[in-house]
């Protein structure tokens, strides 16, 4: 793939994050626990990094998560966007490799609970509020099962794009 073409895709991929992202916020939240959301922008992150790689996957993430909160959030939204951006992308970056691609959920969930963890000890350090991690088993739960849904989603779009690629030649 041509440097051209692989900016152009990391362009494109950080517009649907976005957008993903931006309409998750209408949803209301599944369960009424502070932080819990289906997490669907994580399926292009996933996506990017099984199909462009890590580096380019964090770019991907970084952009979302920079110009997500310009358009919708705030200091504190930065912090915890990116305490559970950067361990997710850390935990699936180390996993993606150990798992075949039928098994992309699997990484997915792992990111999932990594995220959860990431915005729970930052908002453990913001507010000085160590009985936060009650919310620890509600989260885990959480991330097992929106973690699976959008694992799944990365992985039968990573096919798609793989069949894609391979008609195109």
């Amino acid at each position: 793939m041509s440097k051209t073409r692989k900016l152009v895709l990391m362009a494109l991929l950080t517009a649907v994050e976005l957008t993903v992202w931006v309409a998750e916020g209408q949803i209301p939240a599944p369960i009424p626990v502070p932080g819990v959301k289906l997490g669907l922008a994580s399926v292009v992150t996933l996506t990017a990094m099984s199909v462009l790689g890590r580096r380019e996957a964090g770019c991907i993430l970084l952009g979302r998560i920079l110009l997500g909160s310009l358009f919708a959030g705030s200091f504190s939204a930065v912090i915890f966007s990116l305490a559970g951006g950067a361990v997710s992308w850390a935990v699936m970056s180390a996993l993606l490799d150990r798992f075949p691609e039928k098994l992309l959920w699997v990484v997915s969930v792992f990111g999932a609970i990594g995220h959860n963890l990431g915005q729970l000890l930052a908002a453990v350090a913001v507010t000085g509020t160590p009985s936060l991690f009650w919310y620890g088993p509600a989260l885990l739960t959480a991330a097992i099962l929106t973690g699976t849904f959008t694992g799944l989603g990365a992985m039968y779009l990573v096919r798609a794009l793989r069949a894609y690629e391979h008609r195109r030649k």
